[in-house]
């Protein structure tokens, strides 16, 4: 595995992706067989990955399948569900109890562990005791966005590896400031992003849009920039990165040569039962559209309307494998099957933040 890399595959099978990715990147290389590996989901509520809440427990159950098979048996699930919600619950109901039986593989949970000091910067952070135990920590957070800090995902993650009380203290912190330190108290070793099915808007899920991804990387800032293009913000939209990456956390530098896709997204099976996510049926017009393409689409237009834009696309946004060598006079085409349409904007799949600049930029 090289660092300073973000892998990506794409499909909707996360076990078999994962085993995939993981085979390909090795990340197990100079790892000792003796090592304590900790794996850190995002089980902020006890709702079921398919709410755009939570981790898959597919996605947890390939990697612990993968690290076994190469000798590793001292693996652990750690996590602390936030202050309205019970850890224990979150592991019942998201299926990681069965996970836990099913590989010998504990469960521990953060909200009832003790915690230690730590500086960082002259900030003083509260981190859970079991941390210090880990030699090898596997991060596992959704790709979702968030209503305080608009995205979620490698940093704000180990939010959950703090008691409740510091939750609280981090939000007089000012958010943002501490999210960014915590990361330089704890090391993540490897950050594998479930971008399977992630919530539009809030961390508690409720608007899931399938993106059909996972994401694989060693640089927690890094990831976290590129996810911010993949949902259509611009970095100055989430402080917490440039201040992770200004204290030495990582870098927010990335592009094309350093991203390693290993597929294409073929899958068309499209999530657009919510509200939220229904509402911007009417702009598009869609016909066998690959999910990761399509969820890019949603992002951006929830950008747009954000923005109080989103009123002001008069033509229709063309998108889907059916668009292919068709030529279209009047609306935009999305993605690289749509190239027929007078303007579109490329990419297989596009961010979206392509896809939002490129509106700004040719139709406002």
């Amino acid at each position: 595995m090289q660092k300073g890399n973000i892998y990506v595959i794409y499909g909707d099978n996360p076990k078999s992706m994962i085993l995939e990715l993981l085979g390909k990147i090795r990340p197990e290389e100079g790892l000792p067989q003796q090592a304590k590996i900790g794996i850190k989901p995002n089980l902020v509520v006890a709702k079921p990955s398919a709410s755009g809440a939570t981790t898959s427990p597919e996605l947890v159950e390939g990697i612990i399948e993968y690290f076994q098979s190469k000798g590793y048996m001292n693996i652990c699930i750690l996590e602390g569900s936030w202050v309205g919600d019970k850890t224990f619950r979150a592991f019942k109901i998201c299926g990681y109890e069965k996970i836990s039986g099913r590989y010998n593989i504990p469960l521990i949970d953060l909200q009832k562990d003790s915690y230690m000091k730590c500086l960082v910067e002259g900030t003083e952070l509260n981190i859970c005791s079991k941390m210090k135990e880990i030699d090898y920590l596997i991060n596992v957070p959704v790709l979702k966005g968030h209503c305080q800090t608009n995205i979620t995902c490698a940093l704000k993650n180990m939010k959950g590896c703090i008691p409740n009380s510091e939750k609280r203290r981090f939000h007089t912190l000012g958010l943002h400031k501490p999210i960014a330190y915590l990361s330089k108290a704890i090391k993540q070793n490897l950050i594998i992003v479930d971008g399977i099915m992630g919530d539009l808007n809030f961390e508690e899920g409720g608007n899931p849009v399938r993106m059909n991804r996972i994401l694989a990387g060693t640089d927690p800032v890094m990831i976290d920039s590129y996810a911010a293009n993949l949902l259509g913000f611009d970095l100055d939209e989430i402080p917490y990165i440039t201040i992770a990456e200004d204290i030495g956390v990582g870098t927010a530098k990335w592009d094309n040569s350093n991203v390693i896709e290993f597929n294409s997204d073929k899958s068309t099976e499209i999530s657009a039962a919510t509200g939220r996510v229904r509402q911007f049926a009417k702009y598009i017009e869609e016909q066998d559209a690959c999910s990761a393409c399509y969820g890019s689409l949603i992002h951006a237009l929830d950008r747009l309307r954000a923005k109080g834009r989103l009123n002001r696309i008069k033509y229709k946004l063309y998108i889907g494998q059916y668009f292919r060598n068709k030529t279209i006079d009047e609306g935009i085409g999305i993605g690289q099957c749509t190239k027929g349409c007078s303007r579109h904007v490329g990419g297989c799949p596009p961010s979206a933040r392509e896809i939002v600049k490129f509106l700004e930029e040719n139709v406002f």
